[in-house]
């Protein structure tokens, strides 16, 4: 699905990743589940690209849910997978956290778990390279990605702002669709290792220059980076 010229996302609002077009190939943003990758190959497609133009694949953090088809994309075609040193170890499929699940209801929850099913969430394929990345470091791909360390949902979240698509990828540090309520809205995400320091690192959000902040689940939002973080944290008041 085309957002707006270099912006492409596949998924759903139930687990997205993005794609980043530039006349010097693509960039990918997190890699949803393993059953996303002929979603992959149909969008690179309708772009009149294949797989051969991937440059790399940016991952907001380790967690099984945006990792989904990256280890396949390297080893096949060779592209090159980044990750914030901190979670490195989690995306080769380390031990992490189990942090509380918080509010849920049972209709979004089951559809949740129903997608993750069809989508092929229980064969995750851990990534058995990386390259590792670090806080303000811009990566030499399509797009000029810019590495914003954003701990909270997991040690190594970070946030991925691309100028060039005039988008910042937030992967779970926030969320515009709680999977396990359904509430919409900017609000925190579920599953999050440290809600408190989650919530505190969003104020790195307030200088970038963007309107698109894009989450992995959830819509779209267009609006003030700057905002973002009151709004989280008005969403985090309110409840379920």
């Amino acid at each position: 699905m085309k957002l707006a010229p270099h912006l492409h996302r596949i998924g759903n609002d139930i687990v997205a990743a993005y794609l980043i077009d530039t006349d010097d190939g693509v960039t990918v943003v997190d890699a949803g589940l393993p059953g996303h990758w002929p979603e992959l190959l149909d969008e690179l497609k309708a772009m009149g690209r294949t797989p051969g133009y991937i440059h790399g694949l940016v991952l907001t953090h380790g967690d099984s849910d945006h990792i989904g088809f990256a280890e396949k994309l390297r080893r096949e075609y060779g592209v090159p997978v980044f990750v914030h040193a901190a979670d490195a170890e989690r995306a080769r499929g380390g031990d992490k956290p189990k942090p509380a699940m918080g509010p849920r209801k049972l209709g979004p929850m089951l559809s949740f778990l129903a997608y993750g099913l069809r989508k092929k969430g229980w064969r995750t394929a851990y990534l058995t390279e990386v390259t590792e990345v670090a806080d303000g470091e811009v990566l030499p791909l399509p797009g000029s990605p810019r590495i914003i360390a954003m701990p909270g949902h997991s040690p190594g979240s970070v946030a991925v702002h691309v100028p060039a698509a005039d988008a910042v990828f937030v992967g779970d540090a926030l969320t515009t669709r709680h999977v396990l309520t359904g509430r919409t809205g900017l609000q925190p995400a579920p599953f999050t290792d440290d809600p408190d320091q989650a919530l505190e690192s969003l104020g790195r959000l307030a200088d970038v220059d963007a309107v698109w902040v894009l989450p992995g689940h959830g819509p779209p939002w267009r609006g003030n980076p700057a905002t973002v973080q009151e709004q989280v944290r008005q969403g985090r008041g309110s409840g379920s």
